[in-house]
């Protein structure tokens, strides 16, 4: 499981037009499933998420908390975090879990970030084509794994 957190001012994810999703202060995340992922990956991803601190405190050093910041979430599936590019220029995508499967992960994560944290917890709809805007804090990324 790969999770790619980005620090937000802002986010939303598009689809067809309408806006599904839509986070102000807090993480953009970008959530792949892979093959042979499981509940467990789950658990403890969550939870190194809602507690990861890097919101900056009042002496500009990081360690706040969503929880700290009241910050939001915005989690969108993206299973081209598995994209494999090592042979050729066309990217492989062996290593995702299958559709059903990644879903499933997916839908539980939030479930668990949702229970993990009194913060909002806004998603993207899995397998469509969104457009996800963001106005990036920092820049300031992590990936999670």
């Amino acid at each position: 499981m790969k999770l790619v957190v980005q620090r937000v001012l802002s986010a939303s994810v598009e689809v067809d037009k309408k806006i599904v999703g839509e986070i102000s202060k807090g993480y953009l995340v970008l959530f792949g499933a892979g093959a042979g992922d499981t509940e467990k990956d789950c658990e403890r991803l969550s939870e190194k998420l809602v507690n990861l601190r890097i919101f900056s405190d009042e002496n500009d050093k990081i360690n706040l908390s969503l929880k700290d910041v009241s910050g939001e979430l915005l989690i969108v599936s993206q299973f081209t975090l598995y994209a494999d590019c090592r042979k050729g220029n066309r990217p492989s995508f062996v290593n995702a879990e299958k559709p059903e499967r990644a879903n499933e992960l997916y839908e539980y994560f939030v479930s668990l970030c949702r229970q993990k944290t009194s913060t909002k917890v806004e998603t993207g709809i899995f397998g469509a084509d969104m457009k996800v805007s963001l106005v990036n804090d920092g820049p300031f990324t992590v990936i999670l794994e």
